[in-house]
Protein backbone atom coordinates (compact mmCIF):
# COMPACT_ATOMS: atom_id res chain seq x y z
CA UNK A 1 0.00 0.00 0.00
CA UNK A 2 2.82 2.38 0.90
CA UNK A 3 4.71 1.64 -2.28
CA UNK A 4 1.58 2.03 -4.41
CA UNK A 5 0.78 5.41 -2.82
CA UNK A 6 4.41 6.57 -3.08
CA UNK A 7 4.76 5.60 -6.74
CA UNK A 8 1.57 7.45 -7.63
CA UNK A 9 2.82 10.54 -5.81
CA UNK A 10 6.24 10.27 -7.45
CA UNK A 11 4.76 9.85 -10.92
CA UNK A 12 2.12 12.58 -10.82
CA UNK A 13 2.93 15.05 -8.02
CA UNK A 14 6.63 14.86 -7.14
CA UNK A 15 7.64 17.87 -5.02
CA UNK A 16 4.03 19.01 -4.66
CA UNK A 17 2.49 18.82 -1.19
CA UNK A 18 0.05 16.05 -1.93
CA UNK A 19 -1.33 13.93 -4.77
CA UNK A 20 -4.80 13.99 -6.26
CA UNK A 21 -4.93 10.26 -7.01
CA UNK A 22 -8.03 10.29 -9.22
CA UNK A 23 -7.18 13.25 -11.45
CA UNK A 24 -3.44 12.43 -11.17
CA UNK A 25 -2.03 15.86 -10.37
CA UNK A 26 -0.61 17.82 -7.45
CA UNK A 27 -2.66 19.17 -4.55
CA UNK A 28 -1.99 21.83 -1.93
CA UNK A 29 -4.18 22.22 1.14
CA UNK A 30 -4.53 25.69 2.69
CA UNK A 31 -2.49 24.67 5.75
CA UNK A 32 0.63 24.59 3.58
CA UNK A 33 0.15 27.99 2.02
CA UNK A 34 0.15 28.10 -1.77
CA UNK A 35 3.57 26.69 -2.52
CA UNK A 36 5.20 23.35 -3.22
CA UNK A 37 6.97 22.11 -0.11
CA UNK A 38 7.00 18.36 -0.66
CA UNK A 39 4.84 17.71 2.41
CA UNK A 40 4.19 14.11 1.40
CA UNK A 41 7.92 13.41 1.06
CA UNK A 42 8.78 14.75 4.51
CA UNK A 43 5.78 13.04 6.12
CA UNK A 44 6.65 9.70 4.49
CA UNK A 45 10.41 9.54 5.10
CA UNK A 46 10.47 7.88 8.52
CA UNK A 47 7.78 5.38 7.47
CA UNK A 48 9.81 4.39 4.40
CA UNK A 49 12.91 4.01 6.58
CA UNK A 50 11.14 1.95 9.26
CA UNK A 51 9.67 -0.33 6.59
CA UNK A 52 13.04 -0.78 4.93
CA UNK A 53 11.94 0.81 1.63
CA UNK A 54 15.44 2.17 1.09
CA UNK A 55 15.18 3.00 -2.60
CA UNK A 56 12.14 5.22 -1.92
CA UNK A 57 13.73 6.62 1.24
CA UNK A 58 16.81 7.63 -0.77
CA UNK A 59 14.60 9.37 -3.35
CA UNK A 60 13.02 11.40 -0.54
CA UNK A 61 16.40 12.09 1.07
CA UNK A 62 17.72 13.54 -2.19
CA UNK A 63 14.65 15.75 -2.59
CA UNK A 64 15.07 17.13 0.95
CA UNK A 65 18.78 17.74 0.35
CA UNK A 66 18.36 19.66 -2.90
CA UNK A 67 14.84 21.12 -2.78
CA UNK A 68 13.55 21.68 0.75
CA UNK A 69 14.24 25.37 1.33
CA UNK A 70 11.89 27.57 3.34
CA UNK A 71 13.85 30.65 2.24
CA UNK A 72 11.99 30.41 -1.06
CA UNK A 73 8.50 30.49 0.42
CA UNK A 74 6.30 33.57 0.22
CA UNK A 75 2.90 32.53 1.56
CA UNK A 76 1.23 31.97 4.92
CA UNK A 77 1.35 28.56 6.52
CA UNK A 78 0.10 26.91 9.69
CA UNK A 79 2.66 27.01 12.53
CA UNK A 80 1.14 23.84 14.03
CA UNK A 81 0.98 21.79 10.81
CA UNK A 82 4.47 22.89 9.78
CA UNK A 83 5.77 21.82 13.17
CA UNK A 84 4.14 18.40 13.41
CA UNK A 85 4.70 17.41 9.77
CA UNK A 86 7.94 19.10 8.70
CA UNK A 87 9.88 19.70 11.92
CA UNK A 88 8.59 16.47 13.46
CA UNK A 89 9.18 14.42 10.33
CA UNK A 90 12.73 15.68 9.89
CA UNK A 91 13.59 15.21 13.58
CA UNK A 92 12.34 11.65 13.45
CA UNK A 93 14.52 10.74 10.48
CA UNK A 94 17.44 12.49 12.16
CA UNK A 95 16.95 10.38 15.29
CA UNK A 96 16.70 7.17 13.25
CA UNK A 97 19.70 7.85 10.99
CA UNK A 98 21.93 10.44 12.68
CA UNK A 99 22.10 12.27 9.34
CA UNK A 100 22.81 15.93 10.18
CA UNK A 101 21.02 17.08 7.03
CA UNK A 102 17.71 16.39 8.74
CA UNK A 103 18.62 18.11 12.00
CA UNK A 104 19.81 21.19 10.15
CA UNK A 105 16.67 21.39 7.96
CA UNK A 106 14.46 20.99 11.03
CA UNK A 107 16.35 23.86 12.69
CA UNK A 108 16.06 26.00 9.56
CA UNK A 109 12.27 25.52 9.47
CA UNK A 110 11.71 25.94 13.21
CA UNK A 111 13.62 29.25 13.17
CA UNK A 112 11.30 30.47 10.45
CA UNK A 113 8.37 29.87 12.82
CA UNK A 114 9.81 31.85 15.75
CA UNK A 115 8.31 35.28 14.87
CA UNK A 116 4.85 33.76 15.48
CA UNK A 117 5.77 33.62 19.20
CA UNK A 118 6.37 37.38 19.42
CA UNK A 119 3.13 38.13 21.31
CA UNK A 120 2.61 39.78 24.72
CA UNK A 121 2.01 36.36 26.30
CA UNK A 122 4.32 34.19 24.22
CA UNK A 123 1.30 32.21 23.00
CA UNK A 124 2.01 31.95 19.25
CA UNK A 125 -0.23 32.99 16.41
CA UNK A 126 -1.63 30.25 14.18
CA UNK A 127 -0.36 31.45 10.80
CA UNK A 128 2.97 32.85 9.68
CA UNK A 129 4.38 34.20 6.44
CA UNK A 130 7.93 32.88 6.70
CA UNK A 131 9.19 35.40 4.14
CA UNK A 132 8.47 38.47 6.26
CA UNK A 133 7.73 37.00 9.70
CA UNK A 134 4.23 38.47 9.81
CA UNK A 135 1.94 36.27 11.90
CA UNK A 136 -1.78 36.32 12.67
CA UNK A 137 -4.67 34.16 13.82
CA UNK A 138 -7.49 32.63 11.82
CA UNK A 139 -10.31 35.11 11.25
CA UNK A 140 -12.87 32.49 12.36
CA UNK A 141 -11.21 31.70 15.70
CA UNK A 142 -13.11 32.97 18.76
CA UNK A 143 -12.19 36.63 19.45
CA UNK A 144 -8.83 36.63 17.67
CA UNK A 145 -7.68 33.65 19.72
CA UNK A 146 -5.04 31.02 19.20
CA UNK A 147 -6.16 27.37 19.34
CA UNK A 148 -5.29 25.09 22.27
CA UNK A 149 -4.47 22.03 20.17
CA UNK A 150 -2.14 24.15 18.02
CA UNK A 151 -0.10 26.12 20.56
CA UNK A 152 -0.18 23.12 22.91
CA UNK A 153 1.34 20.78 20.32
CA UNK A 154 4.84 22.19 19.87
CA UNK A 155 6.49 20.84 22.99
CA UNK A 156 7.99 17.51 21.89
CA UNK A 157 9.61 18.86 18.76
CA UNK A 158 10.92 22.09 20.27
CA UNK A 159 12.41 20.48 23.39
CA UNK A 160 14.15 17.82 21.30
CA UNK A 161 15.39 20.47 18.88
CA UNK A 162 17.03 22.41 21.72
CA UNK A 163 18.64 19.23 23.07
CA UNK A 164 20.17 18.16 19.75
CA UNK A 165 21.27 21.64 18.65
CA UNK A 166 22.30 23.21 21.94
CA UNK A 167 20.16 26.26 21.12
CA UNK A 168 17.88 26.86 24.14
CA UNK A 169 15.43 29.17 22.36
CA UNK A 170 13.01 26.43 21.32
CA UNK A 171 12.72 24.94 24.80
CA UNK A 172 12.26 28.45 26.24
CA UNK A 173 9.37 29.19 23.86
CA UNK A 174 7.36 26.08 24.76
CA UNK A 175 8.11 26.36 28.48
CA UNK A 176 6.72 29.89 28.43
CA UNK A 177 3.53 28.62 26.75
CA UNK A 178 3.20 26.00 29.46
CA UNK A 179 3.69 28.57 32.24
CA UNK A 180 0.96 30.82 30.82
CA UNK A 181 -1.49 27.93 30.47
CA UNK A 182 -0.74 26.65 33.97
CA UNK A 183 -1.25 29.97 35.70
CA UNK A 184 -4.54 30.85 34.02
CA UNK A 185 -7.67 29.79 35.88
CA UNK A 186 -9.76 27.25 34.04
CA UNK A 187 -13.57 27.39 34.11
CA UNK A 188 -14.76 24.27 35.90
CA UNK A 189 -11.29 22.79 35.66
CA UNK A 190 -11.61 22.30 31.87
CA UNK A 191 -9.25 23.84 29.33
CA UNK A 192 -11.18 25.94 26.78
CA UNK A 193 -10.15 25.49 23.14
CA UNK A 194 -9.23 29.16 22.62
CA UNK A 195 -6.81 31.62 24.25
CA UNK A 196 -6.12 35.20 23.24
CA UNK A 197 -2.36 35.62 22.63
CA UNK A 198 -2.46 39.32 23.54
CA UNK A 199 -4.36 39.12 26.83
CA UNK A 200 -3.78 35.51 27.91
CA UNK A 201 -7.50 35.15 28.53
CA UNK A 202 -9.51 32.11 27.46
CA UNK A 203 -11.95 32.52 24.58
CA UNK A 204 -15.41 30.99 24.42
CA UNK A 205 -16.17 28.17 26.82
CA UNK A 206 -15.81 25.21 24.49
CA UNK A 207 -13.79 22.14 25.52
CA UNK A 208 -13.11 19.22 23.23
CA UNK A 209 -10.83 16.20 23.13
CA UNK A 210 -11.50 16.20 19.38
CA UNK A 211 -10.81 19.07 16.98
CA UNK A 212 -9.30 22.24 18.55
CA UNK A 213 -8.27 20.50 21.79
CA UNK A 214 -7.06 16.96 21.12
CA UNK A 215 -3.26 16.94 20.89
CA UNK A 216 -2.73 19.41 23.76
CA UNK A 217 -3.61 16.64 26.23
CA UNK A 218 -1.58 14.09 24.30
CA UNK A 219 1.52 16.31 24.50
CA UNK A 220 1.27 16.79 28.27
CA UNK A 221 1.53 13.03 28.71
CA UNK A 222 4.12 12.58 25.99
CA UNK A 223 6.33 15.41 27.29
CA UNK A 224 6.57 13.46 30.55
CA UNK A 225 7.41 10.27 28.65
CA UNK A 226 9.90 12.00 26.34
CA UNK A 227 11.79 13.36 29.35
CA UNK A 228 12.37 9.84 30.64
CA UNK A 229 9.92 10.48 33.47
CA UNK A 230 11.69 13.63 34.71
CA UNK A 231 9.17 16.29 33.62
CA UNK A 232 6.98 16.20 36.72
CA UNK A 233 5.10 19.38 35.77
CA UNK A 234 3.89 17.78 32.53
CA UNK A 235 2.82 14.69 34.46
CA UNK A 236 0.88 16.74 37.02
CA UNK A 237 -0.82 18.82 34.31
CA UNK A 238 -1.81 15.66 32.43
CA UNK A 239 -3.15 13.91 35.52
CA UNK A 240 -5.19 16.95 36.48
CA UNK A 241 -6.57 17.51 32.97
CA UNK A 242 -7.40 13.85 32.32
CA UNK A 243 -9.03 13.62 35.74
CA UNK A 244 -11.48 16.41 34.92
CA UNK A 245 -12.12 15.03 31.41
CA UNK A 246 -12.79 11.57 32.86
CA UNK A 247 -15.25 12.96 35.42
CA UNK A 248 -17.01 15.40 33.12
CA UNK A 249 -16.78 14.19 29.51
CA UNK A 250 -16.39 10.38 29.51
CA UNK A 251 -19.94 8.99 29.20
CA UNK A 252 -21.73 5.75 28.38
CA UNK A 253 -24.47 5.44 25.78
CA UNK A 254 -27.79 3.66 26.33
CA UNK A 255 -26.25 0.39 25.15
CA UNK A 256 -23.02 0.86 27.09
CA UNK A 257 -20.68 2.39 24.51
CA UNK A 258 -18.00 4.59 26.12
CA UNK A 259 -17.60 7.96 24.39
CA UNK A 260 -16.14 11.45 24.89
CA UNK A 261 -18.64 14.29 24.84
CA UNK A 262 -17.79 17.95 24.22
CA UNK A 263 -18.60 20.79 26.61
CA UNK A 264 -20.06 24.03 25.21
CA UNK A 265 -20.90 26.75 27.70
CA UNK A 266 -21.33 24.12 30.45
CA UNK A 267 -23.68 22.03 28.32
CA UNK A 268 -22.66 18.65 26.93
CA UNK A 269 -22.77 17.91 23.23
CA UNK A 270 -22.99 14.14 22.67
CA UNK A 271 -20.73 14.13 19.63
CA UNK A 272 -17.34 12.51 19.13
CA UNK A 273 -14.92 13.41 16.34
CA UNK A 274 -12.91 10.78 14.51
CA UNK A 275 -9.98 12.91 15.72
CA UNK A 276 -11.00 12.19 19.34
CA UNK A 277 -10.55 8.46 18.75
CA UNK A 278 -6.82 8.91 19.44
CA UNK A 279 -7.86 9.21 23.11
CA UNK A 280 -8.21 5.44 23.47
CA UNK A 281 -4.48 5.21 22.78
CA UNK A 282 -3.76 8.16 25.08
CA UNK A 283 -5.65 6.64 28.00
CA UNK A 284 -3.78 3.34 27.49
CA UNK A 285 -0.38 5.05 27.17
CA UNK A 286 -1.10 7.10 30.30
CA UNK A 287 -2.20 4.05 32.28
CA UNK A 288 1.02 2.23 31.38
CA UNK A 289 3.36 5.22 31.79
CA UNK A 290 1.97 6.67 35.02
CA UNK A 291 1.23 3.85 37.41
CA UNK A 292 -1.28 5.18 39.90
CA UNK A 293 -4.63 4.39 41.49
CA UNK A 294 -6.58 5.24 38.31
CA UNK A 295 -4.46 3.21 35.87
CA UNK A 296 -6.85 0.24 35.85
CA UNK A 297 -9.85 2.51 35.28
CA UNK A 298 -8.03 4.37 32.51
CA UNK A 299 -7.15 1.13 30.74
CA UNK A 300 -10.83 0.17 30.86
CA UNK A 301 -11.78 3.56 29.39
CA UNK A 302 -9.12 3.06 26.69
CA UNK A 303 -10.66 -0.29 25.81
CA UNK A 304 -14.14 1.23 25.76
CA UNK A 305 -13.13 4.12 23.49
CA UNK A 306 -11.24 1.81 21.10
CA UNK A 307 -14.35 -0.36 20.88
CA UNK A 308 -16.70 2.60 20.31
CA UNK A 309 -14.48 3.90 17.54
CA UNK A 310 -14.52 0.42 16.02
CA UNK A 311 -18.33 0.53 16.16
CA UNK A 312 -18.27 3.82 14.21
CA UNK A 313 -16.50 1.83 11.47
CA UNK A 314 -18.52 -1.37 11.80
CA UNK A 315 -21.85 0.45 11.47
CA UNK A 316 -21.15 1.69 7.94
CA UNK A 317 -21.46 -0.22 4.65
CA UNK A 318 -17.87 0.73 3.78
CA UNK A 319 -16.31 -0.38 7.08
CA UNK A 320 -14.70 3.08 7.42
CA UNK A 321 -15.75 5.59 10.06
CA UNK A 322 -17.23 9.08 9.63
CA UNK A 323 -15.58 12.39 10.53
CA UNK A 324 -17.92 12.79 13.55
CA UNK A 325 -20.51 10.55 15.14
CA UNK A 326 -23.25 11.17 17.68
CA UNK A 327 -25.09 9.59 20.56
CA UNK A 328 -28.83 10.21 20.98
CA UNK A 329 -31.63 8.06 22.31
CA UNK A 330 -32.12 6.53 18.88
CA UNK A 331 -28.67 6.66 17.28
CA UNK A 332 -25.28 5.60 18.55
CA UNK A 333 -21.84 5.93 16.95
CA UNK A 334 -23.31 7.21 13.68
CA UNK A 335 -23.02 10.50 11.84
CA UNK A 336 -26.27 12.48 11.58
CA UNK A 337 -25.28 15.43 9.39
CA UNK A 338 -24.17 15.05 5.80
CA UNK A 339 -21.19 17.28 6.62
CA UNK A 340 -19.92 14.62 9.07
CA UNK A 341 -20.08 11.53 6.85
CA UNK A 342 -16.78 11.78 5.01
CA UNK A 343 -13.55 9.85 5.64
CA UNK A 344 -10.21 11.44 4.66
CA UNK A 345 -7.83 8.51 5.35
CA UNK A 346 -7.63 9.49 9.03
CA UNK A 347 -5.45 7.42 11.38
CA UNK A 348 -6.81 8.05 14.89
CA UNK A 349 -8.96 4.92 15.24
CA UNK A 350 -6.11 2.72 14.01
CA UNK A 351 -3.73 4.59 16.32
CA UNK A 352 -5.81 3.56 19.34
CA UNK A 353 -5.89 -0.04 18.16
CA UNK A 354 -2.07 0.06 17.86
CA UNK A 355 -1.65 1.00 21.52
CA UNK A 356 -4.30 -1.49 22.62
CA UNK A 357 -2.57 -4.26 20.66
CA UNK A 358 0.83 -3.43 22.12
CA UNK A 359 -0.52 -3.36 25.68
CA UNK A 360 -3.15 -6.12 25.70
CA UNK A 361 -2.29 -8.49 22.82
CA UNK A 362 -6.01 -9.06 22.30
CA UNK A 363 -6.20 -10.42 18.72
CA UNK A 364 -9.37 -8.42 17.98
CA UNK A 365 -7.23 -5.29 17.48
CA UNK A 366 -5.32 -6.96 14.66
CA UNK A 367 -8.59 -8.24 13.20
CA UNK A 368 -10.09 -4.74 13.27
CA UNK A 369 -6.94 -3.29 11.71
CA UNK A 370 -7.02 -5.89 8.94
CA UNK A 371 -10.68 -5.08 8.24
CA UNK A 372 -9.64 -1.44 7.89
CA UNK A 373 -6.94 -2.47 5.41
CA UNK A 374 -9.51 -4.33 3.32
CA UNK A 375 -11.89 -1.36 3.45
CA UNK A 376 -9.12 1.03 2.36
CA UNK A 377 -8.26 -1.30 -0.51
CA UNK A 378 -11.88 -1.60 -1.60
CA UNK A 379 -13.11 1.99 -1.29
CA UNK A 380 -10.06 4.27 -1.24
CA UNK A 381 -7.51 2.69 -3.59
CA UNK A 382 -7.23 4.22 -7.04
CA UNK A 383 -4.94 3.55 -9.95
CA UNK A 384 -2.48 6.15 -8.65
CA UNK A 385 -2.83 5.97 -4.86
CA UNK A 386 -5.44 6.35 -2.10
CA UNK A 387 -8.28 8.85 -1.86
CA UNK A 388 -10.67 9.87 0.87
CA UNK A 389 -14.39 9.21 0.35
CA UNK A 390 -17.31 11.60 0.69
CA UNK A 391 -19.87 9.37 2.41
CA UNK A 392 -18.99 6.26 4.42
CA UNK A 393 -22.67 5.22 4.49
CA UNK A 394 -22.95 4.72 0.71
CA UNK A 395 -22.31 1.42 -1.02
CA UNK A 396 -20.40 3.18 -3.81
CA UNK A 397 -19.05 6.39 -2.27
CA UNK A 398 -17.53 9.16 -4.35
CA UNK A 399 -13.84 9.80 -3.86
CA UNK A 400 -12.62 13.23 -2.71
CA UNK A 401 -9.47 12.97 -4.86
CA UNK A 402 -6.93 13.80 -2.11
CA UNK A 403 -4.17 11.54 -0.82
CA UNK A 404 -3.42 13.24 2.51
CA UNK A 405 0.26 13.35 3.46
CA UNK A 406 -0.63 11.88 6.86
CA UNK A 407 -1.70 8.61 5.26
CA UNK A 408 2.06 7.85 5.05
CA UNK A 409 3.07 9.35 8.37
CA UNK A 410 0.24 7.88 10.44
CA UNK A 411 -2.35 5.58 8.86
CA UNK A 412 0.08 3.27 7.06
CA UNK A 413 2.68 3.42 9.85
CA UNK A 414 0.27 2.45 12.61
CA UNK A 415 -1.16 -0.36 10.46
CA UNK A 416 2.36 -1.65 9.78
CA UNK A 417 3.33 -1.51 13.45
CA UNK A 418 0.19 -3.37 14.56
CA UNK A 419 1.44 -6.32 12.50
CA UNK A 420 5.10 -5.93 13.55
CA UNK A 421 7.02 -7.17 16.58
CA UNK A 422 6.96 -4.97 19.69
CA UNK A 423 10.70 -4.45 19.35
CA UNK A 424 10.16 -2.37 16.20
CA UNK A 425 9.73 1.20 17.51
CA UNK A 426 9.39 -0.02 21.10
CA UNK A 427 7.18 2.18 23.27
CA UNK A 428 9.89 1.93 25.96
CA UNK A 429 12.28 3.84 23.69
CA UNK A 430 10.15 5.99 21.38
CA UNK A 431 7.28 8.42 21.76
CA UNK A 432 5.20 9.35 18.71
CA UNK A 433 4.40 12.96 17.94
CA UNK A 434 0.82 13.73 16.94
CA UNK A 435 1.70 13.07 13.28
CA UNK A 436 3.12 9.66 14.36
CA UNK A 437 6.72 10.75 13.85
CA UNK A 438 8.67 8.81 16.50
CA UNK A 439 11.01 10.80 18.74
CA UNK A 440 13.49 9.11 21.09
CA UNK A 441 12.93 9.00 24.86
CA UNK A 442 15.70 10.74 26.83
CA UNK A 443 17.81 8.40 28.93
CA UNK A 444 16.22 5.29 27.40
CA UNK A 445 17.18 5.52 23.75
CA UNK A 446 20.75 5.89 22.49
CA UNK A 447 19.36 7.58 19.36
CA UNK A 448 18.43 10.68 21.41
CA UNK A 449 21.78 12.24 20.35
CA UNK A 450 21.76 15.16 22.80
CA UNK A 451 24.70 17.51 22.15
CA UNK A 452 27.19 18.13 24.95
CA UNK A 453 27.81 21.73 26.00
CA UNK A 454 31.26 21.62 24.40
CA UNK A 455 29.79 20.56 21.03
CA UNK A 456 27.20 23.28 20.88
CA UNK A 457 27.93 26.03 18.41
CA UNK A 458 25.27 28.42 19.70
Amino acid sequence: MVLHAWRGYKTYAWGKNELRPVSKRGHTAGIFGREDMGATIVDALDTLYIMGCMEEYNEGHAWVQYNLDFNQLRSEMSVFETNIRFVGGLLSVYALTGDMLFRDRALHIARKLLPAFDTPTGIPYALINVANGIAKNYAWASGGSSILSEFGTLHLEFVYLSDISGDPIFREKVMRIRDVIRKTDRPGGLYPNYMNPKTGKWGQRHTSVGALGDSFYEYLLKAYIQSGGKDEVAKEMYEEAIGVITNRLVLKSHTGLTYLAESKFDRLEHKMDHLACFAGGMYALGAKSINNQVSTTHLEIAEGLANTCHESYARTPTGLGPESFRFTEGIEARALKSSEKYYILRPEVIESWFYMWRYTKDPKYREWAWNAVLALEKYCRTEAGYSGIQNVYMENPQKDDVQQSFVFAETFKYLYLIFSDDSLMSLDEWVFNTEAHPLPIAGKNSFYRKVQESESQW
